[in-house]
């Protein structure tokens, strides 16, 4: 409920704005009534573009609708009888609305409370010390578009109401020559008449042809200077149109676009799509208006002609506005939701294409059908140069064609493309060292339709950011390093796809740091002395000093074509390793910020053997990728009176699936201190597993085992058991199976695991927990 409150304190052009977001198809009475209700749904995790989710949106709708009409029951007295009235009726209208397609509900409301946060974030950017409001270069760019709309709207208000005058001026000039054409033909009808009468009536008539005739001539002028000052003044505004449409395409939307790029490597979300596509119905809106007074133009020129340059000047008036509204509508042909950029065959993907003037321009009337195909950079830099390259494409793709739906709530026109696939590929010749991972495509997307009853029509197209088609997940981590490069460093209005070979250290850094805080949804990302480690990995150096790296390129064979020196790994591998395994088993730790991780073995030995025995830390493997090691200070066995670093054979992600990192800290007792001095119950308990004296489940337990004198895998069949919650320790579980004795006894620890052991076998049962309507496997582990 706190955004209603602070939504009903904007004032101005933000009030109206937010206004205007309600009406039939979401009243705002039901907004400001439910307010709390709507706030509280969970509204952006339903997924627009899948079906499937229509059944969670319906829930959605039912609930608010009832919600309303128990609003609506609560209402009494004589203040309440009318609202009660109205609250039932919306309930009913929204229930008869959205019923067969509750997931345009949900589209309504989510943008409807992202463009109230919007307005609400922008109204309260205001400074600590004055109170006013600060004016930083977005808002101010954003105040400067808004100043030349307003500019835009008077200057075609103004020649809108110069052509009224013109065309009534030009009308009573028609009317006059009329009315010489009559007075002409007066004079020419005299002759029945006797010369007494003719010579009368000719007089008067001369002299009312000669004062109309005056008068012709002299407005004849007037009309033509009235002519060329609308054609200068609609040149004006043609030329403050171009300024205000370049400056919303070429920047506004060109920055979009690339945050949209960004934010395929972890950066903020690229923002929606309501600013720009209000500024670019605007820009619609007038040009069409001017387009029209051109043509009303042309129309009063064709009726009346007159002698001078009108007709070149309008052609050419013509012409510009044509151009104007062409960049327009084809600029404006965007994908609102990109294509995976790895894109693995055989694997259904979405996609969404949009076009922002398409309500303004009745487009949705007739709606396009859009087409997707894939290119390869060769076909996409011939697309670019207008270039014919019709039928041309890299691969085929089941089910890409898709209709544009208009969604009247939003005022979006739209394209959703649920259900793609890549069937195959055609994979072009490659340059010298280049791998399958390293080559680009792209996604086409073309529709054609007309505006202003067939007018003019239009063929446009897209290109989505570049892919990498796999056909194998094993293919997926260098791919991600040639999208992760490309995203990063890809420049504006660039070749398709053409990056830099080399980039500045520093570059890199930013673009590893922004991916690495948007896989652990944090934001510590890499510290100065972490990029100083990667560094001394990426070039083999000793150097601790971050200035040394500053000015220092890397470039994409370093990053992921050569393996590190010693290793049969690339730099790009290893902290992709380093990566995945964070994010899937080790995020949390980061974020309490007890793994340093990026610490070498050197390193780590300097910094604990000044900390007291027992005192430990976690770093990150340099010989495994996706590894994790623990390093410890502890007593020198062999030398009295010693120390020493020991260092744990890597924890992988294959480790952790059987047990956790906090649940193995536990179970080393010589572990004690977190470095540089927590202890380690304090950091980690609350990951502990719980112990198994409330554990009610039943098990499912499989045992792979090896006889302890020798190596002979033995596999038993599969039993199942019950734990007693009172005691645990006391209960014994019988296997059987090839060459496996029968085992009894055994002896449970307070984790969730237990020794089984007899005469022939130590095993190790680490049971895991059930899953929801599953039930649970053990992990059997040998102990020798």
């Amino acid at each position: 409920m706190a955004m209603w409150i602070q939504a009903q304190q904007l004032q101005g052009d933000a009030l109206h704005q937010m206004q205007a977001l309600y009406g039939q198809h979401f009243p705002i009475e039901v907004r400001h009534y439910l307010a709390q209700w709507i706030e509280n749904q969970q509204w952006d995790l339903v997924d627009m573009d899948n079906p499937a989710e229509e059944a969670k949106a319906k829930r959605l709708l039912d609930n608010l609708v009832a919600e309303l009409q128990m609003k609506a029951q609560l209402q009494g007295g004589e203040d309440g009888f009318l609202l009660k009235i109205k609250l039932g009726h919306y309930a009913n209208q929204l229930k008869s609305t959205y019923d067969r397609c509750p997931l345009e509900l949900v589209r309504c409301i989510k943008h409807i409370l992202h463009s109230e946060q919007r307005l609400v974030q922008e109204a309260t950017k205001v400074s600590c010390g004055s109170g006013v409001v600060a004016m930083d270069t977005l808002s101010q760019r954003h105040q400067q578009i808004n100043q030349t709309f307003e500019e835009l709207r008077l200057a075609t208000q103004e020649t809108e109401n110069e052509l009224r005058k013109l065309q009534h001026s030009q009308e009573y000039f028609i009317i006059q020559y009329q009315e010489n054409l009559r007075i002409q033909a007066q004079l020419s009808s005299l002759s029945s008449l006797t010369p007494a009468e003719r010579t009368q009536r000719e007089s008067a008539l001369q002299s009312k042809r000669a004062t109309v005739e005056s008068w012709l001539t002299t407005e004849a002028s007037t009309l033509q200077k009235h002519r060329l000052d609308l054609a200068e003044e609609h040149q004006k505004t043609f030329s403050l149109l171009r300024k205000q449409q370049t400056l919303i395409l070429d920047e506004e939307l060109i920055q979009w676009k690339r945050r949209q790029q960004l934010a395929g490597n972890g950066g903020p979300h690229e923002g929606g799509l309501d600013v720009l596509q209000s500024w670019c119905e605007k820009l619609a809106d007038l040009i069409w208006q001017n387009r029209q007074q051109i043509r009303r133009c042309e129309h009063l020129t064709q009726q009346l002609p007159l002698p001078g340059p009108m007709e070149e000047l309008l052609n050419k008036l013509n012409a510009d506005i044509t151009d104007i509204i062409s960049a327009l509508v084809t600029s404006t042909f965007i994908i609102e939701k990109q294509p995976p950029q790895v894109l693995k065959t055989q694997t259904k993907f979405a996609a969404t294409v949009r076009l922002l003037v398409g309500g303004k321009l009745n487009v949705h009337m007739n709606p396009p059908q859009v087409k997707a195909v894939i290119v390869n950079e060769q076909q996409a830099k011939a697309l670019l140069k207008n270039e014919s390259t019709h039928s041309e494409s890299s691969g085929e793709i089941l089910n890409n064609n898709c209709v544009m739906e208009y969604h009247q709530a939003t005022g979006t026109l739209s394209a959703h493309f649920r259900n793609m696939s890549l069937k195959r590929i055609k994979r072009s010749d490659r340059r010298g060292a280049e791998s399958v991972t390293e080559e680009k495509f792209t996604v086409l997307f073309e529709a054609q339709f007309s505006v202003g009853s067939n007018e003019l029509v239009f063929h446009v197209k897209t290109l989505s950011l570049p892919v990498v088609v796999i056909v194998h997940g094993s293919q997926d981590n260098n791919a991600t390093a040639t999208v992760l490069w490309d995203n990063a460093f890809a420049e504006t209005g660039r070749v398709p796809f053409i990056v830099p070979d080399k980039v500045l250290w520093h570059q890199l850094c930013e673009a590893l740091d922004m991916k690495y805080k948007a896989e652990m949804h944090s934001e510590r990302g890499l510290s100065e002395d972490n990029q100083v480690f990667l560094a001394q990995k990426a070039f083999t150096s000793s150097s601790n000093n971050p200035e040394d790296y500053r000015t220092m390129t890397i470039s994409w064979a370093q990053f992921n074509r050569d393996s590190l020196p010693g290793r049969n790994f690339t730099f790009w591998q290893w902290f992709d390793g380093v990566v995945e395994l964070m994010k899937r088993h080790l995020k949390p730790h980061w974020n309490d910020g007890a793994i340093l991780g990026f610490v070498n073995k050197q390193q780590a030995q300097d910094m604990l053997l000044s900390k007291p025995n027992g005192t430990f830390l976690l770093r990150f493997s340099d010989s495994e990728i996706g590894g994790i090691t623990i390093a410890w200070v502890a007593e020198n066995p062999n030398k009295s009176g010693e120390r020493m670093v020991w260092n744990l054979l890597p924890y992988t992600t294959k480790d952790f699936t059987i047990r956790s990192l906090a649940d193995r800290i536990s179970d080393l007792n010589h572990l004690l201190f977190l470095y540089p001095d927590r202890p380690k119950d304090e950091v980690f308990a609350k990951y502990y597993t719980p112990p198994l004296c409330t554990y009610q489940h039943k098990q499912r337990v499989r045992c792979l085992c090896w006889k302890h004198r020798n190596t002979e895998k033995m596999t038993t069949k599969t039993t199942q058991n019950s734990l007693s919650e009172e005691h645990p320790q006391s209960q014994s579980f019988h296997f059987s199976g090839v060459g496996l004795p029968s085992l009894k006894s055994c002896c449970f620890s307070s984790k969730e695991s237990f020794f089984i052991v007899s005469s022939t076998v130590i095993l190790l049962v680490v049971l895991s927990r059930p899953l929801a309507r599953e039930r649970s496997s053990s992990h059997i582990v040998l102990i020798h």
